[in-house]
């Protein structure tokens, strides 16, 4: 349990971080921003008290010392800097690093420094930074004050049933509490069950508390700021200087209670025509709980005491469950399996031609496609949380180059599914740290050029049928045709006389090796940064374009399909053999006759829509025996914006596609990317469109 404990607490401190740097780079923008400072403030409270919680003391200690600025900052004591944005950035990175090692090995003395940076930073008028080998808690400050207004709150904590599950101790909360003034809590039992029904792990408790205290709501708030989604809380101002008067008493019992919502009017009413005490008869008639009534008689007692002596409900939390990353993947295997099996009952239902067993067959597909697109929508993320990690990539290489760089974000709600998502973070860094270096020029240099001293790079995903289009786009010098062109005939890669359009030429980036830096830097000069994203993008089955003018910039499109699991494709047959092309690619079919062949005299081209296109006979390409019938099929794909053919014999149809990775023996086949199970136990490789286009171009290039 304890293990589990600590894998939840490294999860949501994982996401915590990520909205820390996020919230860091916005306050960048608007360093005036209370809102983004409260919420670096609320994670870096929510990370030290959940932390020290599970034993992490060093993240709870060093993330004090970055809470206890931040609580400066908040309260108008300190303004935020590009300094301090600086040395907090390296905090969460510090953090990041003690949270991966857990009580391994780090880099401290990096931790000293940021310590020591932050430490600086805060006026010695305002305040003493405690040292980092004191308690971790934090000291909350004295509320006997004469000049600050004591105010008297009326909390309701009402944890979850599931709150001790997480590691969470209501009773620290209660000393918290307890800490910043005069309070008194009172404990209630109606939601306690039965003792055979009772679950140990479960917390049935709920509590009152009447708390005076010259701090203000957002205090007593910070007490409960780490398990707020685990609980309701209720806090409403009851009394304070302003709202009191001359006279010293307080609301009635029966007031109290229907404040709270623990009565009705009614039952007020109905009680009052009674002569016994208002409490006892309360109690007598089972409306309320002793406990309830002792917990108004306090509140009574405790707002005439402090008289003498001289609030909004929380948002409920959002329902939802945290469910492992690997149950889902099984989830979509198991979906993927019913698909096949699906299949395998249609066909059999259709050989049968049984008109029961059809109907039933029918109503199964559709289930069965139902569960897909569900199954499939429960894995779907927002691309947003990828785009807020580069960020800071530009935000940290654009300093280090001395460049002035802004980036900006379109279309962050995109949804793609986890697996595309995390294996897009490579891809998308080369690009963006290729754009930084090579495409944005220095401020003087841009200056000159007659363009704004800052730089921008955009990042941008829209839906484009079952893909997504995912943009990079930079102002920079752009791409140089013939500087290009000149580096890949040295180094052997095309022809000196070779006729190639601009996108061919820029598609020599992507070669092993190929690199226009002048010197190898950190950012880089190796030639295998576009290397990388190519064999990346096209582990995807994405496509990359390349669109760029020499002094304007460069735009690089990417197209990602929305899922790696199921696709809608097209089946076609050549002989004995079944083949699948992705569907979201094709865009018509057409015939193919032996006329037509001979019409081309030997060129495989085609005449379609008035337009020559190219094609290329699958039957020929994978040397599949037997002969062709007199009519064959040409499917026309789209590739790159370029219209290609493919010849089979026969078009099946569309067909729902499990795609099976192949084997390891398999894995280097050039036009292939996959496999897929029929319905009848036999297996169609899934064709690569990409691959195949190339080896059209390339057979239409000969044959010129």
């Amino acid at each position: 349990m304890v293990d589990q404990h600590i894998a939840t607490y490294r999860e949501e401190a994982g996401e915590l971080l990520a909205e820390l740097e996020s919230s860091l780079l916005d306050l960048e923008e608007s360093p005036d921003n209370s809102d983004l400072i409260n919420r670096v403030f609320r994670v870096m409270h929510t990370i030290k008290g959940s932390g020290a919680m599970f034993g992490f003391d060093e993240i709870a200690a060093f993330t004090h010392e970055v809470e206890t600025v931040f609580d400066l900052v908040r309260n108008g004591k300190m303004a935020v800097t590009k300094q301090l944005l600086d040395l907090t950035l390296k905090s969460r990175d510090h953090i990041t690093a003690l949270l991966s090692a857990g009580h391994g090995e780090v880099n401290r003395h990096e931790g000293d420094d940021i310590v020591a940076g932050l430490r600086q930073l805060v006026p010695q008028a305002e305040t003493t930074m405690q040292k980092m080998d004191e308690p971790t808690a934090k000291v909350p400050p004295k509320v006997d004050s004469a000049d600050a207004e004591q105010k008297t709150w009326r909390i309701r904590f009402r944890p979850n049933r599931e709150l001790l599950l997480n590691g969470n101790n209501p009773v620290l909360l209660l000393n918290e509490l307890r800490a910043l003034g005069t309070c008194h809590v009172v404990a209630q039992f109606d939601n306690v069950p039965r003792l055979d029904t009772m679950v140990g792990e479960h917390c049935y408790l709920y509590w009152d508390i009447i708390l005076t205290s010259s701090l203000g709501e957002e205090a007593i708030r910070d007490v409960f700021i780490f398990v707020e989604d685990d609980c309701e809380i209720k806090i409403e101002l009851v009394d304070s200087s302003s709202l009191a008067t001359d006279d010293q008493s307080y609301k009635k019992l029966g007031e109290i209670l229907v404040e709270r919502g623990d009565l009705l009017p009614v039952e007020v009413q109905k009680i009052l025509n009674q002569q016994k005490r208002f409490g006892e008869m309360l109690v007598d008639q089972g409306v309320v709980t002793p406990e309830k009534v002792q917990s108004a008689l306090i509140e009574q007692q405790h707002v005439k005491t402090v008289r003498q002596e001289r609030a909004a409900p929380a948002p409920d939390a959002a329902a939802s469950i945290r469910v492992p990353a690997e149950r889902l993947d099984q989830l979509v295997n198991l979906v993927g399996e019913m698909v096949t099996v699906q299949a395998h009952l249609t066909q059999a239902a259709n050989s049968l031609r049984d008109p029961t067993f059809i109907n039933i067959s029918e109503e199964v597909e559709r289930l069965t496609n139902e569960l897909r697109d569900t199954t499939l929508t429960i894995r779907m993320l927002p691309i947003g949380s990828t785009f807020s990690k580069f960020k800071r990539l530009v935000r940290d290489l654009s300093q280090e180059l001395g460049k002035d760089i802004e980036m900006e974000t379109f279309g962050a709600d995109t949804e793609l599914d986890k697996t595309v998502i995390e294996k897009m973070n490579d891809p998308l860094v080369h690009i963006i740290r290729n754009s930084i270096d090579h495409g944005i020029e220095m401020p003087e240099v841009r200056t000159a050029a007659g363009k704004p001293s800052i730089g921008k790079v955009q990042l941008g995903a829209e839906h484009f049928g079952d893909s997504v289009l995912i943009t990079i786009r930079d102002d920079g010098a752009g791409l140089d045709r013939d500087a290009i062109r000149a580096k890949a005939v040295d180094n052997g890669l095309i022809a000196a006389n070779a006729e190639l359009s601009d996108s061919e030429i820029f598609a020599q980036i992507f070669t092993p090796g190929f690199s226009m830096a002048a010197k190898v830097t950190n950012v880089s000069g190796r030639g295998v940064g576009m290397d990388v994203v190519k064999r990346g993008i096209e582990g995807l089955r994405g496509s990359i374009a390349i669109d760029s003018l020499k002094g304007k910039g460069t735009t690089i499109t990417l197209k990602i399909p929305l899922t790696l699991a199921i696709i809608e494709s097209l089946l076609v047959k050549i002989g004995d053999s079944h083949f699948v092309l992705p569907l979201a690619s094709v865009e018509e079919c057409v015939e193919l006759s032996r006329a037509d062949v001979e019409a081309a005299h030997g060129r495989n081209l085609v005449k379609v829509r008035g337009n020559l296109t190219p094609y290329i006979s699958l039957r020929e390409l994978f040397d599949i025996g037997g002969s062709p019938p007199d009519i064959e099929q040409i499917v026309i794909v789209s590739v790159h914006g370029q219209s290609i053919g493919f010849v089979v014999d026969f078009v099946v149809g569309e067909h729902q596609t499990v795609i099976k990775p192949l084997g390891r023996f398999y894995q280097d086949v050039q036009g292939i990317s996959g496999a897929t199970i029929m319905g009848d136990g036999s297996v169609a490789l899934i064709l690569d469109l990409s691959v195949l286009a190339q080896t059209a171009e390339l057979a239409e290039h000969n044959q010129l």
